[in-house]
């Protein structure tokens, strides 16, 4: 049929292909090996499946840029793209919303009910379940430990990741993290705007210095973890506020990390290759794009995990 006559866009349809088979199976492997390490069955899979998956999506990616730097895309297929990554961001933002729910759901209902108030089912609950309980956040034990009286490992007021006095904002790890973040934020735009100016010189120096702050803040969660294992005592098991502070905070350096490498990827691309023009861009554009959604969120989590 012919194009012009139909006034449709041609529409790059790529040759038959492995990958997506292959992709399959490595995270197949992955699944598996997760499972495994979680039952103690070792990590040797898991690995595997690591490394399986890493190779695979290096691979098909390296391919999508062969295309596109031959041509090969259309304005019909750019705009998938666009809403391609739209959607990954949608489905991390409904990611982040479930442990933040969990957490709004653990301060507003359940520490309220344990400690007697609301309905009278509900307030039975803290009778019968944690006779003892005291309705203040955060509760650092767990209801067993509870039971244990006097040989349970009692955690004060004061072992928790928030700001307890002034005098110790200077040594508030959480307070660099926020500035290094934000940080990032604005010399990831500066690039962006670089880029738009065609001046490469100055789209590598501020995307340099993205990824380099990128990297500081993983750095300063690792010792802030330090901290809190070592010097605190706060652990995934200590008690519910335990589990919620690492596994949103946890979670959202696992998203800065991968969000690290995904620009680094980019500086690559441009320092090693010459990508990327004024107006072909989009995979920095979407490297920005998810950096600006882990800043958000991270807004989030100062707000509500450290300061609230």
């Amino acid at each position: 049929m012919n194009t012009e006559s139909t006034g449709h866009q041609k529409y790059y349809v790529p040759e038959s292909s492995s990958i997506p088979i292959i992709f399959a199976v490595a995270m197949l492997f992955f699944g598996v090996g997760a499972a495994d390490a979680v039952m103690g069955k070792g990590t040797t899979l898991l690995f595997m499946g690591i490394v399986a998956v890493v190779s695979t999506m290096a691979y098909w990616w390296s391919v999508v840029i062969r295309e596109s730097q031959a041509g090969l895309d259309t304005p019909q297929l750019n705009t998938s793209y666009v809403y391609g990554m739209a959607w990954f961001i949608f489905s991390e933002v409904m990611f982040f919303g479930a442990f933040f729910g969990a957490l709004f759901y653990i301060r507003t209902f359940s520490i309220s009910w344990l400690g007697g108030e609301g309905p009278t089912a509900k307030g039975l609950a803290g009778e019968l379940l944690w006779p003892d309980f005291e309705a203040t956040w955060p509760p650092m034990i767990t209801p067993e430990e509870s039971l244990l009286g006097d040989q349970a490992v009692t955690k004060g007021p004061d072992e928790n990741m928030y700001l307890h006095s002034i005098k110790s904002l200077a040594t508030w790890l959480p307070l660099y993290n926020t500035v290094v973040l934000l940080t990032s934020s604005a010399t990831v735009h500066f690039a962006h705007m670089a880029l738009k100016d065609n001046n490469r010189k100055r789209f590598n120096f501020w995307l340099g210095v993205t990824v380099a702050l990128a990297f500081i803040f993983v750095i300063l969660q690792a010792v802030e973890y330090y901290e809190a294992y070592s010097h605190l005592g706060l652990t995934l098991n200590t008690g519910v506020y335990g589990t919620t502070f690492f596994m949103l905070t946890g979670f959202h350096g696992m998203h800065v990390l991968i969000g690290g490498i995904f620009l680094a990827t980019q500086l690559t691309r441009s320092t090693g290759f010459n990508h990327f023009t004024d107006k072909e861009h989009f995979g920095f554009e979407a490297a920005s794009w998810y950096w600006h959604f882990v800043d958000v969120v991270w807004v989030c989590l100062f707000l509500f995990v450290y300061i609230l």
